[in-house]
């Protein structure tokens, strides 16, 4: 059997979930640890490998992920989080269950002509709660 592995654009789903974009408001860091705590519920719960990918400011790719850590991607400057989900899409698409989790339509697109399944910010949503210990 493949792994599977979820991969997320972060800012896609702070900007589709009202609670993550009142913390948006209120600064940036706050969204984004906010949904990263999310989403290693997840991974714990169901084994799933999970990565988030940002926008980001750095002169080169950033990824960061401690042991039993979800992984946390950010681009670089002048380039978006779309490219390196796209990237990850095409390069594991064809040899593990990928899952994208975005609600831009050009990205569910490609992604999913790269093998991946795509699902939007609010199937995301459902899919945390329906992985969540009652």
């Amino acid at each position: 059997m493949r792994a599977e592995y979820l991969i997320v654009d972060g800012h896609s789903v702070i900007f589709a979930w009202p609670e993550l974009r009142k913390l948006h408001a209120r600064r940036t860091s706050l969204a984004r640890e906010a949904l990263a705590k999310k989403l290693r519920d997840y991974q714990d719960w169901t084994g799933t490998r999970v990565a988030v990918v940002f926008d980001g400011k750095g002169q080169s790719v950033s990824v960061s992920s401690d042991p039993g850590e979800i992984q946390v991607f950010y681009s670089r400057a002048g380039q978006t989080a779309d490219s390196i989900i796209e990237r990850l899409a095409s390069k594991y698409g064809g040899r593990f269950k990928l899952l994208v989790a975005t609600s831009d339509v050009l990205e569910q697109e490609t992604a999913s002509a790269c093998g991946a399944e795509c699902i939007s910010a609010e199937a995301l949503r459902w899919l945390l709660e329906e992985a969540s210990p009652k």
